[in-house]
């Protein structure tokens, strides 16, 4: 069977789709074959696959041959087994008749003939010629159809269709393409079922010795062909994928010696996309194929397949796994293969699986995520062919021109050098090319970067070049060793070409020269191979790829140093390109660093910049500070040559901000150099920078500073310098964030001097305005050097204790200052609670209580409401009180309750002198401590009130509550208001009684005095001054006995005192009010005895205003400055006057005491006595009732509904006129009856009056005619005086409550007949 790979390839290359038979009877098909044409391709068609699922198939492609055809009949019949997948998957009979006698003795014997075969999948197409106008022809042409459909139609399967050539039905071609793809589908299930049979009895056979692999390919190709054919696609995609397996399992098994391939000319050009690279009779060895060829021409028509299935993704993501793969396979035989075989592969097939795939990038129809992935998998590819082109390129001498940078460290440090069996020699006619290379190495000098920064650079090859090159020479002289690494010895430690650029130019041409005479230059020949120097190994590994490399346009860019940078950067784009559009886009940035390298060598600078500004920003996102040392000093020399001053000193910043370790002393100096050079001299304008991570700070450990509302305050703040050197800040700020309001704006605190930071840990203090309440934190530090305003946002926590440098950029959640809210700074409270004397100068003690606060220099302004007067005459005492509440809660607490606050022993005492209602505190009451006593009299032109016994006064506190408003400045701008209320209140409450009342008419008035203050009070005199309508019996004064005095009263105890009186004529008003006026002015002020002199001398008939318009003239500056008493006169007409002289004896410490002296002083024995009035008033008492109101007896028979009764009631005059109190008019008394008028009717008069004399004994009856309403007890009608007080009647007998009223007698008007 493996002979036939041949004509198996042919027929492959010949057949792409299926073929339709064409059996043409009656030779019809030259008339139908347009239309039969024009139908194909099918545009769905529905098919099974291998596991007999239907898969629908859009666009069917299909071809029509005439079983006569040329294609149809050459073939033999072994042929037509092996390639069965070529034969036709339909036969369509086209037939005509018109008689029924011809179809039945010529027709049907012939299609029996034809259709006899079983293999083949047929059906008959009738073609009708008749034309619609002849009918005969029309229904004989029907007969012979139905009779047609008859013979070889069945039941299960319609095998017959009629064409009318004159213009076919609407639905036949529907039918015919149902028929074909019926017809096509039981064949490819038909075949399909014999190629798996076929090819499992081959699969069973694999083990044994016969097994041929070729034999398995042809049927297992086949079958996929197959499937191709009919565009199943993903079935012919399984058979490669199994028939590759099958083929690794093969080629694999021990004791089989089969050539690998790929030694052949062009071989090294990348045919994993190209089936027709090699036919497969170049390739076949044995019974099997060559693994080189065979795995590319697999995995070519599994990429074809994958094309037309529309999935490029997965042609990369396949196409990088088999490059990988394969090259492994390459390294196991890269010493039959050519010079750097393997790398040339892998550069060319990744070249061509991106191009391909490329072409075929169907953009926006897949998912997002799978686009992605399809964008890394060419980023990897353009990867892999970028290095394996780098590795290329430093054999031949470009390693100088490669960036040693840490991804090409990384990559190229890892991928092992090429194994030959033989490193290839220099050709003999090379010298040139030697000596030019040898020029080049000893040209090279090593970059030295921006700063004078030396760094040993990272190395690109796995191992010594020169060492790897020559170990691998077919013999090695045993000479001097030195020879092996061209006589230097710095050579020995893998850094060739860095080492002789440190060599001076003349030795190293001189240690040339030496080293050809030793090694006999000029020919490399001798009688005994020498070790080959660098330049001979890459120029020998230059003719080597010369010969390897088939690709014109590879070898182009290897041919010099300009096509390789120009191919490195098209492989570095596309990577970084794919890279960024992919998942991956750090590996992007990274490659754009490379990308920077090559524009910043070329003196690009702007591009090298944007490139290098990407790499930067990863590398300090990352945390990567070893990368971004070895790049952000590129970054700054672009910026520097691009006049970019911000970004240089950003650049400069972020260098000094790195780890220490990363960099010298000396290049870290020369950073900060570098930023102070540009902002005290070169730069014209400001420019902003953010030293975040150069210049941190944090508050000092330890709590926040506490500060109150409206203090000023000094706040320290620990600042970290990354600087290498000490640095001078023009200005320095702080900005305090408050944590309570996002919306509140940030405070700036500014330094007023330059401040010097030294390296590491630093301290500096900021004066702090005065705040408004609340948390603050740490916002931001901001300053300005030169032209240079630098900015921070880091915060630190705080080192440890041994540590200056320690650095943090966590922020903190502590905050570093705490402004309360407005609170009690100081707290002013009365030092007692009880009443003080009103009328009094007394002691008013204020204790000032400083909260955690310093009173320093703190004044006190004194405001007195109305009824509150200061005399600045006094002086004011200050002194200290250490035995007050500790806390505001008992302070409080003590308020409360309304105790006294003990006070302590005096410690410190001063007096003061009121100006202008203000004080100024001593030095010693700033933080202790203290009571303000302030003389204070309460003033109330009101005389206090007693009450009795018969109508008691309710005392209200109110009366005595004055308010005195403490207004305390301390501090900065600190005052605080208080206002605090003092009791007031008079020594005595007095009450009255009538203790008793005497035959004779004389009253006992018992005057009882209750103690309103805690102080002992001594009466020495009282006195009673009576009202009009009661006087003094005998002949007092209206003193009680003189033995009662003096007499002492408790704090909050009661005293009594008797008086004597006795009722009374009542004066004269006018008169009474004179006399009364007179004693009143003489008894306060005896200067005005003059006008009571006058006032009796004269005409006592008079108005109080008569009086005084005679006494104007003479009298009008007396009156005009007394005329007050007008008031206080009438006041006291309806008034009795208690008044009492007394003394007191208590400490203001307590509450009331004795009145301040005008000079402050008080002595022990000096008695001050002291004037209360308050005032009485006495109701004369109703001795007797003048008027007696009887209700007579009802009628004995009783009460009666509709009873007209008669209602009496008897008035009699019990007192004289002398005594009576009645409001009478010529002796008449109003009377009123009142009844409910649903129990009663009144039938006489209601209201009236009635004559009564007024004599006493004298009577009257009043009667009032009435009908009950209503049965029961209800109450009878009332008689009432109006005019006449109740107390002025006595009900003698008393009125029934209720009365008993019987319903009415029966009558005949109420009967009801049976």
């Amino acid at each position: 069977m493996a002979n036939y790979l041949a004509q198996f390839q042919t027929i492959k290359n010949s057949c792409d789709h299926i073929v339709i038979a064409v059996e043409d009877v009656s030779d019809l098909w030259p008339n139908i074959k347009s239309g039969f044409e024009e139908r194909v391709p099918i545009k769905r068609a529905s098919l099974n696959n291998k596991t007999r699922n239907p898969v629908l198939v859009e666009n069917f492609p299909c071809e029509f041959i005439l079983t006569t055809d040329s294609r149809l009949r050459s073939r033999f019949p072994q042929e037509q087994s092996l390639f069965w997948f070529r034969e036709p998957y339909a036969t369509i009979v086209l037939v005509t008749c018109e008689d029924l006698d011809e179809f039945k003795t010529i027709l049907k014997p012939r299609l029996k003939l034809i259709v006899q075969n079983d293999e083949k999948e047929w059906f008959i197409v009738f073609v009708s010629r008749a034309h619609p106008s002849n009918d005969n022809a029309v229904k004989m042409a029907k007969k012979v159809y139905a009779k047609l459909e008859v013979d070889f139609s069945t039941k299960k399967r319609e095998r017959c269709c009629k064409y009318d050539i004159h213009g076919p039905e609407a639905n036949f071609w529907d039918d015919l393409e149902s028929k074909i793809m019926e017809c096509v589908r039981n064949t490819l299930d038909r075949r399909v079922q014999f190629y798996e049979d076929e090819i499992r009895k081959l699969t069973e056979q694999r083990f044994m010795p016969v097994w041929n692999f070729c034999n398995f390919f042809i049927l297992k190709e086949s079958l996929a062909f197959m499937f191709e054919m009919a565009h199943l696609y993903e079935d012919a995609l399984r058979e490669y994928d199994e028939l590759e397996l099958c083929y690794l399992e093969t080629v694999n098994m021990p004791g089989k010696q089969r050539e690998f391939g790929g030694v052949d000319h062009g071989d090294d050009w990348a045919a994993l996309l190209n089936h027709e690279n090699k036919p497969l009779t170049q390739i076949v060895q044995d019974d099997s194929f060559r693994e080189f060829e065979f795995r590319q021409y697999l995995f070519s028509y599994q990429s074809k397949l994958l094309f037309k299935l529309n999935r490029p993704f997965e042609v990369a993501s396949r196409g990088h796994s088999f490059i990988i793969g394969f090259s492994k396979a390459l390294t196991l035989h890269e010493n039959m293969l050519p010079f750097c075989m393997r790398e040339v592969w892998v550069i060319t097939a990744c070249l061509a699986l991106i191009n391909a795939t490329a072409s075929r990038n169907y953009d926006g129809l897949v998912a997002p995520d799978i686009e992605k992935e399809f964008y890394r998998l060419k980023g990897d590819l353009y990867s892999l062919c970028r290095v394996k082109f780098m590795r290329l390129a430093y054999l031949i001498g470009y390693g100088a021109d490669i960036e040693k940078s840490p991804v090409n460290s990384a990559l190229l440090s890892m991928l092992p050098w090429p194994k030959p069996p033989v490193w290839p020699s220099v050709p003999p006619d090379a010298s040139p090319e030697v000596l030019e290379k040898e020029k080049v190495i000893l040209q090279a000098t090593p970059k030295i970067k921006h700063f004078g920064i030396q760094r040993k650079p990272l190395p690109v090859e796995p191992s010594v070049l020169l060492r790897e090159a020559n170990r691998r020479r077919a013999s090695l002289s045993a000479g001097n060793v030195f020879e092996v690494f061209d006589g230097r010895p710095a050579l020995i430690d893998g850094s060739a070409s860095d080492a002789s650029s440190r060599i001076p130019l003349s030795k190293k041409m001189n240690t040339i020269s030496m080293l050809r005479t030793n090694s006999s230059p000029g020919t490399f020949d001798g009688s005994v191979d020498r070790p080959m120097r660098l330049a001979e190994i890459y120029v020998a590994a230059e003719h080597a790829l010369k010969h390897t490399i088939s690709d014109a346009d590879l070898w182009k860019a290897l041919s010099s140093v300009e096509e390789f940078e120009k191919k490195y950067l098209e492989l570095t784009k596309g990577a970084a390109d794919n890279y960024h559009h992919s998942w991956w886009k750090r590996h992007g940035v990274v490659l754009d660093g490379e990308i920077a390298a090559v524009c910043f060598g070329h003196g690009n600078f702007d591009l090298a910049a944007k490139s290098y500004e990407k790499v930067c920003a990863l590398y300090a996102g990352e945390g990567w500070q070893d990368l971004l040392a070895d790049v952000l000093p590129n970054l700054a020399e672009c910026q520097k040559m691009l006049n970019d001053q911000a970004g240089y000193l950003a650049s400069c910043v972020k260098l000094l901000s790195l780890d220490k370790g990363l960099f010298s002393t000396k290049e870290r100096q020369a950073f900060q150099a570098e930023v102070l050079r540009l902002a005290r001299s070169e730069m014209k304008d400001p420019v902003p920078l953010d030293v975040s991570s150069l210049i941190t700070f944090s508050g000092n450990p330890g709590p926040p500073l506490e500060l109150c509302d409206g203090d000023p305050g000094i706040l320290s703040v620990t600042v970290w310098s990354g600087f290498p050197d000490d640095i001078t800040l023009d200005s320095l700020s702080l900005t305090l964030t408050a944590t309570f309001n996002a919306d509140e704006g940030a405070k700036a605190l500014r330094s007023s001097t330059a401040t010097i930071l030294k390296p590491g840990r630093n301290t500096i203090t900021l004066a702090l305005p005065p705040q408004r309440p609340g948390s603050y934190v740490l916002g931001a530090l901001t300053g300005q050097i030169g032209q240079l305003r630098f900015r921070s946002h880091s915060f630190s926590k705080g080192g440890p204790a041994d540590s200056d440098d320690f650095m943090s950029y966590e922020k903190p959640t502590k905050p570093i200052l705490k402004v309360f809210k407005p609170r009690p700074l100081v707290d002013l409270a009365a030092a007692i609670s009880s009443a003080l004397l009103i009328n009094e100068t007394q002691w008013v003690g204020v204790i000032v209580r400083p909260i955690d606060y310093s009173l320093k220099g703190a004044v006190l302004y004194i405001d007195t409401g109305p009824g509150l007067n200061i005399e600045e005459s006094h002086v004011i005492e200050m002194e200290t009180c250490v035995k007050i509440s500790q806390s505001s809660a008992e302070m409080m607490n003590c308020k409360g309750t309304q105790k006294d606050c003990s006070l302590a022993p005096i410690k410190e005492f001063q007096q003061l002198k009121l100006h202008n209602g203000r004080i100024e505190f001593p030095a010693w009451a700033s933080d202790t401590n203290s009571v303000i006593w302030i003389p204070v009299r309460a003033i109330s032109d009101s005389l206090p009130r007693g009450s009795s016994s018969v109508t008691p006064q309710k005392q209200s506190n109110l009366d005595g509550m004055r308010t005195i408003a403490l207004k305390l400045e301390f501090g900065v701008s600190h005052n605080q208001i208080f206002e605090r209320h003092l009791h007031f209140t008079d020594p005595f409450h007095v009450s009255t009684r009538v203790a008793d009342k005497c035959n004779d008419g004389t009253l006992l008035l018992q005057v009882i005095l209750h103690s309103q203050v805690k102080a002992t009070l001594t009466i020495y005199d009282a006195w009673l001054e009576l009202q009009d309508g009661f006087i003094h019996t005998g002949q007092g004064t209206g003193r009680p006995t003189s033995s009662f005095f003096p007499l002492m009263i408790s704090p909050t105890s009661r005293a009594g005192i008797m008086f004597s009186i006795r009722l009374g004529k009542v004066i004269d008003k006018d008169t009474s009010f004179i006399h009364k006026a007179c004693y009143y002015v003489e008894t306060k002020h005896r200067a005005f005895n003059v006008i009571r002199s006058k006032a009796v001398q004269g005409s006592c008939h008079g108005t109080l205003n008569d009086l005084m318009s005679r006494l104007k003239f003479e009298f009008a500056s007396c009156l005009k400055k007394f005329s007050w008493i007008t008031d206080e006169v009438e006041a006291l007409e309806t008034e009795s006057i208690l008044n009492i002289r007394y003394g007191i004896s208590g400490e203001r410490t307590n509450g009331a005491h004795p009145p301040v002296a005008v000079d402050g002083i008080e002595t022990e024995d000096a008695r001050q006595d002291l004037l209360f009035k308050s005032a009485i008033v006495l109701q004369r008492p109703v001795l007797d009732p003048c008027l007696a109101v009887g209700f007579l007896p009802l009628p004995s028979t009783g009460l009666s509904v509709g009873q007209l009764i008669t209602m009496q009631w008897r008035v009699e005059r019990l007192k004289g006129p002398e005594d009576n109190g009645i409001s009478e008019h010529n002796g008449e008394v109003l009377y009123e009856v009142s009844a409910n008028s649903e129990n009663w009717m009144l039938a006489g008069r209601k209201r009236g009056h009635v004559t009564l004399s007024t004599i006493q004994g004298s009577r009257i009856v009043i009667s009032v005619l009435c009908v009950p309403l209503v049965a029961g007890y209800v109450r009878p009608p009332q008689l009432g005086l109006p005019e006449v007080d109740e107390s002025n009647i006595s009900c003698n007998p008393p009125g029934p409550h209720l009365v008993c009223v019987m319903p009415p007698a029966l009558s005949s008007s109420f009967c009801i007949p049976p």
